[in-house]
């Protein structure tokens, strides 16, 4: 009898343990189920975000309409038609209209209200600031010198190429290069890269020219078919028809440019009047464009570099 009590128990005791350890593999199971669902739960959260984000983004775009007017800087031309093309894709109602008739053309148009952007190769003056002219820089470009093709000479140190143009070396000779005359070809007054370059080098009304010409692309075709000519250029236009000189053994790339060793460079700025925050729509969201990582890719697929 006493045994058979014992075996009793002990067949209770294992059908305890049992449940037990089915309950125990219960609550594992929903604990299981429950994270799965939460965290499917979560994907499915952070799709509906970004979904919403993408149609905010088309509403925004399908709402806005009208233009964009931007006068000034020739060497702005590549990167301002970019960004039209680029932005007029992204907000077909938004037609952008470029002009390109020089810096202070352009500055004189935003202060005016002839236009919504000033365009400006170079820093803004303190009396157009006076004037509520906001200075917005959207990417930083390099000046180069070149000189036609079959000239000899590599490269130019800063003083030597201050003597160049001040009119005190006339000689390639005197460089190292061909017994020639240097014909001294810069932009016309009024010109951006022309105010950037001689304040540069401390040139201001001091500059011995041949030509003055009132384009980047005249420029470049001038030196390129003129015998011992010199001139200066936007970085970004530079091609196999001219030789770029190296300023103090430094070529004008964009590295050396933002670290800083290449002493010729300066803004590329798109002007406002009043800040950026008090534009219209049109004009927001051209200026949030261009500063966002797309913006700053198109700013380095011309050859520029971002300015943040």
């Amino acid at each position: 009898m006493k045994k058979n009590l014992m075996k009793i128990l002990a067949a209770a005791g294992m059908a305890v343990l049992t449940m037990g350890a089915l309950a125990g593999c219960g609550n594992s199971t929903t604990e299981t189920t429950a994270a799965g669902t939460k965290a499917a739960e979560t994907t499915a959260g952070t799709t509906q975000t970004t979904t919403a984000a993408a149609t905010t983004t088309a509403k925004a775009a399908a709402e806005l309409k009208g233009s964009i007017s931007m006068v000034g800087s020739t060497s702005m031309e590549k990167l301002a038609t970019a960004l039209s093309e680029v932005f007029m894709e992204k907000y077909p109602g938004v037609t952008v209209q470029a002009e390109f008739v020089g810096s202070g053309a352009g500055i004189e148009a935003v202060t005016n209200g002839a236009a919504d952007i000033g365009n400006a190769s170079r820093n803004l003056k303190d009396e157009e600031k006076s004037k509520g002219i906001v200075e917005n820089i959207v990417a930083i470009d390099g000046i180069a010198v070149v000189t036609d093709p079959s000239n000899k000479v590599e490269n130019l140190t800063k003083d030597q190429l201050i003597a160049i143009y001040n009119g005190t070396t006339t000689s390639w000779k005197d460089l190292g290069g061909a017994d020639q005359p240097i014909v001294v070809i810069g932009r016309e007054s009024g010109s951006g890269t022309r105010s950037a370059f001689e304040e540069l080098l401390k040139l201001e009304d001091k500059c011995k020219y041949s030509n003055e010409l009132d384009s980047t692309g005249a420029v470049m075709a001038k030196v390129a078919s003129t015998p011992g000519s010199i001139g200066y250029v936007s970085l970004d236009v530079l091609d196999k028809t001219v030789k770029t000189l190296k300023l103090e053994n430094t070529d004008p790339t964009p590295e050396n440019i933002k670290a800083g060793s290449y002493f010729l460079s300066r803004p590329f700025v798109m002007a406002t009047k009043g800040d950026i925050s008090k534009q219209n729509d049109n004009v927001k969201a051209l200026f949030d464009y261009i500063h966002s990582d797309e913006g700053k890719e198109l700013v380095k697929s011309v050859g520029l570099i971002p300015a943040n």
